[in-house]
């Protein structure tokens, strides 16, 4: 009776820490995000092949849960953990005309009370500004039916003295404007006033262009955002353009909620031109459930048309000088949700490397030049297509070696689709398996029976698995061809990280100090390499990410200030150290 009373009580002790381990487990999340993207909605953008489409997103934390709106959703997310999402369709429509439509883009969202507030873009002076106490459902009213100011570009802000206030602007001619409302009317209070506009001679990364180099457009200034932090005020704007790598958020701050407002040297805050999705533009800064600052923001391929786009959110904060910064390094590659407060300057990075990055791959069948390797490149703007969306096409990737997998992010791409707007009741069904040898094959993610929609589908593996090659089965598409643009595999490889870069040159011209070109020794050892840049020894918040290359033209920098420098390597197995600060004048 003892003996069995004894392993009763380890038995349950067992189940005791199990479930404690489970619920202390930090969650993961891999950008882009996995979210039930709509398709483009208009006959005009399909031109290139229809794909899904979305961007200028905002996230708010309203009665304990977030809530995500982006462009030309017919609805918009919530969830109660910034990992699982809840689509809520509804038709921004004012009820009494369901012919003329109010469908959000570029939308702004605001919380007084108990209240959320969401309106969408608009010139015209008859805009629905919408409010709900219950947005877990559609269940929302106008609070103003005719909302007269007409901005495109919103951003809405409450002081703490409970004055509200809106900004907003896209163009690349005219600057950001702000205005006060009446919180009770919602009526403007006073005429708009010119904020702040771009200055591109100046500041580098501003200029349009891929490379920061088309002498034909002028940059777009856009995305106004508004966040108090000890008594300062930090007005935020997108630029230069949504379909660049360069596409970042930058900032300004004030003393007033309607400035004057000096740029911040340490700018674009939110910046991204590297890596597997590039681009970090028009977003917003939120807190979590914690009081930990977050930062989300459009994400470009840009492929199928300039407006083919999608979302990612990363750590951000503010440094004890009051700098606004956003931390994207290794921001497209498995990421820690915060379970309590953190310091946002250090990295949430799993620690989890690309195992397949160029490495040999077998597929079913290929359409045209949609090669397979396009699915190992690190590219989300390249893809392979199988000839069919059937059950007997396959994907398989060889990582080179037996390597410990921790995570498997698939990224479908949209060939031949062909919906267009919101298909409810989409989905994708598939079959991962592994092996060690490539004979025998165990089942590793099991998608047989999904019924949701996964474009970008990221699943962390209960346990690490030991594996050499992974095989997919493509079971059902909810529309097009079975196409992956990233079959990614997170984790360790057996390997040894690499060395330390040798000989990092950084040539900065007096011809032009916008720019520098950037070299380096090749490290053998090496898949890629992060470069860190900032304005300070201890303030290199941007980064670049490189892959397969030992050098990178950086066409960003700021005419007056002077920059510093660092890089590291990486492979599949880590991270080398990385090298001494650089000062270039």
């Amino acid at each position: 009776m003892k003996i069995f009373t004894r392993a009763l009580l380890m038995l349950l002790l067992g189940i005791c820490v199990y479930h404690a381990d489970a619920q202390n487990k930090r969650l993961t999340y891999c950008n882009p995000l996995n979210l039930d993207y709509g398709y483009t909605p208009f006959e005009s953008f399909a031109g290139w092949g229809k794909h899904r489409a979305t961007a200028d997103p905002t996230m708010t934390l309203f009665k304990g849960k977030y809530y995500l709106f982006s462009t030309n959703q017919f609805g918009y997310w919530w969830s109660n953990d910034m990992l699982n999402w809840n689509f809520v369709y509804r038709k921004f429509l004012r009820p009494y005309n369901q012919v003329q439509g109010d469908e959000l883009c570029a939308p702004a969202t605001l919380v007084l009370g108990d209240t959320l507030l969401v309106i969408g873009s608009t010139y015209n002076r008859d805009f629905t500004l919408w409010m709900s106490t219950n947005p877990t459902h559609d269940d929302w009213k106008a609070a103003k039916d005719y909302f007269k100011v007409g901005a495109w570009d919103p951003g809405m802000f409450a002081d703490d003295d409970g004055r509200v206030y809106i900004y907003h602007g896209s163009s690349n001619t005219l600057p950001l404007y702000g205005q006060e409302i009446d919180r009770k009317t919602f009526e403007p209070i006073g005429p708009k006033k010119e904020l702040v506009k771009l200055n591109p001679e100046i500041h580098g990364w501003e200029r349009f262009g891929e490379h920061s180099d088309n002498v034909f457009l002028l940059p777009f200034i856009e995305g106004s955002w508004m966040n108090k932090h000890n008594g300062k005020y930090y007005l935020q704007f997108g630029a230069p353009g949504t379909e660049q790598s360069g596409y970042g958020d930058g900032v300004f701050i004030g003393d007033k909620p309607l400035g004057p407002f000096t740029y911040q040297k340490h700018n674009p805050f939110s910046y991204k031109p590297g890596g597997f999705a590039k681009g970090a533009g028009h977003g917003a800064t939120w807190q979590d459930k914690f009081g930990n600052y977050w930062h989300i923001s459009t994400m470009g391929i840009s492929v199928k048309n300039n407006f083919e786009r999608r979302i990612g959110f990363w750590p951000a904060g503010f440094d004890n000088d009051g700098t606004l910064y956003c931390n994207t390094a290794y921001g497209d590659y498995p990421q820690y949700l915060a379970r309590g407060p953190e310091d946002h300057l250090k990295s949430n990075f799993t620690g989890w490397m690309i195992l397949n990055y160029n490495k040999p791959v077998e597929v079913s069948s290929t359409l045209g030049a949609y090669e397979p390797n396009n699915a190992v490149d690190e590219d989300i703007k390249t893809y392979w297509s199988a000839k069919t969306a059937g059950k007997n096409e396959w994907f398989k990737t060889d990582l080179g070696g037996v390597s410990t997998v921790d995570a498997v992010q698939i990224n479908y791409a949209d060939q031949d689709a062909a919906f267009m707007g919101k298909s409810l009741g989409v989905f994708h069904q598939y079959i991962v398996y592994s092996s060690l040898d490539g004979k025998t094959w165990k089942t590793l993610i099991d998608k047989s029976r999904n019924k949701t929609d996964v474009p970008h589908d990221y699943v962390e593996l209960k346990t690490p698995v030991k594996a050499r090659y992974l095989k997919m089965q493509n079971l059902h598409m909810p529309t097009g061809k079975f196409a992956l643009s990233g079959f990614r595999v997170f984790g360790k490889g057996a390997g040894v990280r690499p060395d330390t870069v040798q000989n990092l040159v950084v040539l900065r011209g007096d011809s032009e100090r916008r720019n520098s070109w950037l070299k380096w020794k090749p490290n053998d050892n090496a898949i890629g390499y992060t470069i860190y840049m900032g304005i300070a020894p201890d303030k290199l918040y941007n980064n670049m990410m490189v892959y397969g290359k030992n050098e990178f033209y950086f066409s960003g920098m700021d005419r007056d200030l002077p920059y510093y420098f660092q890089i590291e390597a990486f492979n599949e197995s880590g991270i080398s150290q990385r090298t001494k600060v650089i000062k270039v004048q």
